[in-house]
């Protein structure tokens, strides 16, 4: 696994998705409260998953989450332009490990991990990550990843 102060670096990331904070998304604070930065994550986790022109599942399988761990670095603001980058830590036989850094101008203001399952539609079981999957993840591993 790369070190987690990685996902706080630009560099670590090549698939990129880009959300702007709605006034809705603010607290009584007046910064976004913090399940937004959830919701920036899922959609670049979104992003990366089910890209129309490459779509990563296999027919009749879909991708489900299971654990998201997220680190708050820094506030959000209504409009603000948030770059959400994600790269893949780590695959292991049925799940892959998935990390996210969120970033405001220069500065990352979130780190997220997310272990995502491949599940069989029909049985709502996981299922074995095929060759063409690995294959596709590894195209966008982390430096250190494994």
């Amino acid at each position: 696994m790369p070190d987690p102060a990685q996902l706080a670096e630009r560099a670590s990331f090549r698939a990129w998705t880009r959300e702007t904070a709605r006034f809705a998304d603010t607290d009584r604070l007046g910064h976004v409260n913090n399940a937004v930065f959830a919701t920036f994550c899922e959609s670049g986790r979104v992003s990366f998953l089910y890209d129309a022109s490459k779509p990563l599942a296999p027919p009749g399988a879909v991708f489900v989450i299971a654990r998201l761990a997220l680190d708050f670095r820094a506030e959000l603001h209504w409009r603000d332009q948030v770059d959400i980058g994600t790269a893949v830590l780590a695959m292991r036989r049925r799940s892959f490990t998935l990390g996210q850094g969120l970033f405001c101008r220069d500065a990352c203001v979130a780190a997220a991990e997310s272990v995502m399952v491949l599940m069989d539609e029909a049985t709502r079981r996981a299922i074995e990550l095929p060759d063409r999957l690995r294959a596709d993840l590894a195209a966008y591993l982390a430096p250190g990843a494994t």
